[in-house]
């Protein structure tokens, strides 16, 4: 596990944009059945030791999970009623996607989701995509490796962090593992944005995490922004040196392979994550109080 793995973006695309749409399927049952939260903080997954999971559910007077195991390959659906059932990954979507329904139906889970993936241009119902339906387990895998990486820094940068703040967790939407800090004052989020922006940034933010690249910026990064934008916030200084701000997205970015080829990736993250959180917070004018340094487990506890 010290290794931080390669993640070429182009290499590995077609297996990415199929579980991109299989966590969108999982991903929309967390959105119709947990109750709404600030900020969308109902509906991502989180991070296991072997996958993606929904964590419990509610239905009736019970509860159900759903976890992509990408070790197997497999969808594992378990009830609290102590029953299972398991959906293999690979193949069309609008196959898997029949098959989840019909797997949560066999549990007794009756659920009425989205079709429609949520934040990719041009989407495709999940009933009638056969486009997406390459699945390398190998490529996935990988994958999940460096999710478990990148998690395990995150949350050293995210207890650091004395006010509110997110779960290091995993949008689907816009597949990337995140966590977002907050100062308590409410922001007014762009005239004419979408229902997903008008929800999510209604709340003064600094945000930080790692996606795997898509078509507009294809290789994997880590990012960091502030919403509301500080003011000459593209004047600020990234480190390491390979961090730079980038106009054209309105954010701060270090490639993952800058960081993963670092002599420790893991201080490399860090050190961008803090530069780049500074730089935002203190042109916000968030408290210095709010970040402590890095807390150390008590030695005892009562």
């Amino acid at each position: 596990m010290d290794e931080w793995p390669d993640l070429p973006y182009e290499r590995w695309r077609p297996t990415r944009d199929t579980l991109h749409m299989y966590t969108q399927v999982v991903g929309k049952l967390r959105l119709a059945l947990s109750p709404f939260e600030p900020q969308w903080s109902n509906v991502p997954l989180y991070l296991t030791a072997r996958g993606l999971t929904t964590s419990p559910l509610p239905f009736g007077s019970g509860t159900f999970d759903a976890e992509l195991d990408l070790f197997d390959h497999v969808l594992v659906v378990r009830s609290s009623s102590g029953r299972l059932a398991r959906v293999p990954l690979g193949g069309p979507v609008a196959d898997f996607y029949r098959a989840v329904i019909d797997a949560l139906g066999g549990l007794g889970v009756s659920v009425k989701v989205s079709e429609l993936p949520s934040e990719v241009p041009d989407p495709i119902p999940f009933a009638l995509d056969r486009e997406h339906q390459t699945y390398e387990g190998e490529q996935a895998h990988r994958f999940w490796q460096v999710l478990a990486r990148v998690d395990v820094v995150m949350k050293r940068h995210r207890a650091r962090f004395r006010g509110k703040t997110s779960p290091v967790h995993f949008f689907w939407g816009s597949f990337d593992l995140a966590n977002t800090r907050f100062s308590g004052r409410p922001a007014t989020p762009p005239p004419g944005v979408d229902t997903i922006l008008r929800y999510s940034e209604d709340a003064e933010q600094i945000c930080a995490g790692f996606w795997p690249g898509d078509q507009r910026t294809p290789y994997p990064a880590f990012f960091t922004y502030g919403y509301p934008r500080p003011q000459g916030i593209e004047l600020a200084e990234a480190r390491p040196a390979a961090g730079r701000w980038v106009e054209e997205a309105g954010l701060f970015v270090l490639p993952y392979d800058a960081a993963r080829t670092a002599p420790e990736p893991a201080e490399a993250v860090l050190e961008f994550l803090t530069s780049t959180y500074e730089a935002c917070a203190s042109r916000l004018g968030w408290s210095p109080d709010l970040v402590s340094a890095e807390l150390q487990t008590p030695r005892t506890i009562g």
